[in-house]
């Protein structure tokens, strides 16, 4: 993943679920059901299933949910798992934005649908692109709560840090300090470059199977113990909690209902972070701190390592490689198996991964473990 240039998203994707299925000690002909997240070009879709040589499958379908892709797939294979329609499902998501001939800042302008009539008036304004959207919650929130520009510095600062210990991490050898937060050049205002995500080419698949086949496997199993969605569905007028609260507020809530635990078992969070203030905001939401209280949280070193609240462990998305919800899943399945080597979490008996879709429009949560669901 990262600066990998001349391979296709179909490529990376057939190469992460081989990849995958591998690392369980599977074969491809164990494969029966296929979850594909297309990205924002569908660049991906059903046709991976022949470019893999997979026959007869039980379960094939794409899923869209942005961001919050990652972790909604996982659901629902899980699901799929349990009612018997599947007995291995690979969930995977690729691309390949980046070229070498263009800047990663270029690369996603004019994605998506063409709006028309009233719908183009937000991009008549400026919003037109995902930083400017952004921009625009990050700020509502500072003005509600006075959350400052060197409080989003101090999670790209962690994030940072935590990318230094991770060999896959795109920035793993460019420290960061908050002076060179400050001083980078604003994207849209209050986001500076050092505020925004990596855009990255690669592909990242995940495999779920039953418990007990998954014992059985090369790999230690992860054992999904709950799950959650939120979509706000946010009235663009007055009134609404557009930037201030976040899907997470319902998702995290229903994940650890599902599961019987609390905020207080979880060990490390691997939060969505497509900007700080994603972090920043999601994390007030979930409840590990208190609304409002997210600048000051986040500016103390939880966050970071040696810190009390591990988050991001990896690097991110603002730091390490930005494959949608991918990166916190497989941050957060690396730091279940305890796989993570000199990033590895003090504990991670429950680690909380969080998916973010859209701008703060949908929202998945999934807790893992290391350990069975008593």
């Amino acid at each position: 993943m990262g600066k990998v240039y001349g391979r296709s998203a179909a490529e990376f994707a057939v190469e992460a679920v081989t990849l995958a299925a591998a690392d369980a000690g599977l074969d491809l002909a164990d494969i029966d059901g296929l979850l594909i997240n297309p990205g924002v070009g569908g660049d991906i879709g059903l046709p991976l299933h022949t470019a893999l040589g997979l026959r007869e499958l039980r379960l094939l379908t794409e899923m869209q949910g942005f961001g919050s892709s990652a972790d909604g797939m996982v659901q629902y294979a899980a699901l799929a798992v349990h009612a018997g329609m599947a007995d291995v499902v690979v969930c995977v998501y690729a691309d390949a934005p980046l070229r070498e001939d263009r800047g990663a800042g270029a690369t996603y302008t004019g994605a998506g649908r063409r709006a028309t009539g009233v719908d183009a008036l937000p991009a008549a304004a400026g919003l037109r692109s995902a930083p400017a959207k952004y921009a625009l919650a990050a700020r509502r929130h500072m003005e509600r709560y006075g959350t400052t520009s060197e409080q989003l510095g101090a999670v790209a600062l962690a994030a940072r840090q935590w990318a230094a210990l991770n060999d896959r991490a795109q920035m793993k050898d460019r420290p960061l300090t908050l002076e060179d937060h400050q001083s980078s050049r604003m994207v849209a205002d209050p986001l500076r470059l050092y505020d925004c995500c990596l855009v990255s080419n690669g592909g990242i698949a995940v495999v779920v199977t039953s418990a007990e086949r998954a014992r059985a496997l090369r790999r230690p199993p992860v054992y999904v113990l709950g799950w959650g969605q939120g979509h706000p569905g946010y009235p663009m007028s007055r009134g609404s909690t557009f930037g201030l609260v976040t899907g997470a507020a319902i998702s995290g809530p229903a994940a650890l209902k599902m599961a019987g635990l609390t905020l207080a078992d979880v060990d490390v969070r691997e939060i969505y972070d497509c900007f700080t203030y994603t972090t920043l905001v999601t994390l007030e939401d979930y409840g590990f701190c208190a609304k409002g209280e997210g600048g000051e949280f986040v500016a103390s070193g939880a966050i970071a390592p040696g810190g009390s609240h591990p988050t991001n462990t990896g690097g991110g998305q603002l730091s390490s490689y930005y494959m949608w919800g991918m990166t916190p899943l497989s941050e957060g399945v690396i730091q279940a198996r305890g796989d993570g080597g000199v990033r590895q979490a003090p504990k991670a008996d429950v680690v909380l991964v969080s998916g973010n879709g859209g701008v703060l429009d949908h929202h998945a949560t999934l807790l893992l473990s290391p350990h069975a669901a008593t």
